[in-house]
């Protein structure tokens, strides 16, 4: 069972994601523990301060190093203090997350994360913990725990026993290099809107053939960005087939 410690200074809100969420049926199938570490309990005086001005004048405030040395420790302690342990840090300035990162960190088997807050973090936490980051946007956010979450969410339904029927997962959009095909429920017509006549056929090889076209269609139409490279592929592959 994989293990994941989020270091915070919002557990409220971690908790009642994970509870309101997929993650609650990962937890009960067990594909995943949580543990929940509350940053304020590491910090400093009786006012358990975490956070401090930055040193050369500027405004905002910066995460403390010395709690977050203290909750990474308690956290790798949690974890049973293996060497194989990966410390993530959502960041700006880190690598673009997408499903290929999302898929990599899902065989993740002990991960931390850290949720940053006001204008990050002591960047001595990242010199001396941190072994990946990750950007999920060119923008900024009030609280490092959504982009954990965001993170989190994203990997968590990848791994083995998260999901009740695992192969959803499999045709997500950007798994293999395209968005998803449109969806239709019942009822058949709403509105003078109908559902496509082929996925009323019962012809299997039909439906996979319309949702293969569709998904390209909306990619090209969407994503010129992610077209040009999942046509690039076809070409490789089509000149290895020859």
């Amino acid at each position: 069972m994989n293990q994941i410690a989020i270091i915070t200074s919002t557990p409220k809100f971690i908790h009642s994601y994970i509870e309101n969420s997929i993650l609650k049926k990962a937890k009960e199938r067990k594909a995943v523990s949580f543990h929940l570490i509350d940053l304020r309990e590491f910090g400093l005086g009786n006012y358990q301060q975490i956070d401090n001005k930055p040193y050369g004048g500027g405004k905002g405030m910066v995460l403390m190093s010395e709690p977050l040395f203290g909750a990474i420790d308690y956290a790798t302690n949690l974890m049973g203090n293996s060497s194989n342990i990966n410390v993530i840090y959502p960041n700006t300035s880190g690598s673009k997350w997408d499903q290929k990162e999302a898929k990599r960190v899902s065989r993740f088997s002990k991960t931390i994360l850290i949720c940053g807050h006001y204008k990050g973090i002591d960047q001595r936490v990242i010199d001396k913990y941190v072994t990946h980051e990750y950007s999920i946007g060119d923008f900024v956010l009030t609280s490092g725990a959504i982009p954990a979450m965001i993170i989190i969410d994203s990997s968590v339904r990848l791994m083995s026993k998260a999901l009740n029927s695992p192969e959803s997962s499999e045709t997500d959009s950007f798994t293999h290099g395209l968005l998803d095909h449109p969806h239709y429920t019942y009822p058949r017509e709403i509105a003078g809107l109908k559902v496509p006549d082929v996925l009323l056929t019962g012809h299997h090889g039909d439906i996979i053939k319309w949702r293969l076209n569709k998904r390209e269609s909306v990619t090209k139409k969407k994503r010129i960005d992610l077209w040009k490279i999942y046509k690039n592929k076809l070409k490789k592959s089509e000149l290895n087939y020859e």
